[in-house]
C-alpha cells in the first residue's frame, strides 16, 4: 500500500479515489482527507464517503484526486 511519504501530497478535506482489500474489497471507492483527529498529518485518517468510517490512509491505495464536475460547482453549505 503507500507510505509515509504519500502525506505530503494529500490535502486535508480533498477527497480521492481509492481502493483498499481490506475495507473496499479491491473496488474503488471514494475517501475524504479527514482531520478529524488532529490537523497534523500524522493524526490524518480517510473517511469513506457515504459512512462516518474512519481508516488508517496505509490501509487504502490513493488512485487519484477526485475532480468536480465543471458545470456544478461545489458551494459550502454556509453559502
Amino acid at each position: 500500500m503507500l507510505g509515509v511519504g504519500v502525506l505530503i501530497s494529500l490535502v486535508p478535506n480533498a477527497f480521492y479515489w481509492a481502493m483498499s482489500d481490506k475495507h473496499t474489497g479491491g473496488q474503488k471507492t471514494i475517501v475524504q482527507v479527514s482531520t478529524i483527529f488532529g490537523a497534523d498529518p500524522d493524526f490524518w485518517t480517510l473517511a469513506v464517503a457515504g459512512s462516518d468510517q474512519h481508516h488508517m490512509i496505509g490501509e487504502f491505495k490513493i488512485i487519484a484526486p477526485v475532480n468536480p464536475p465543471e458545470h456544478f460547482p461545489l458551494r459550502q453549505a454556509a453559502e
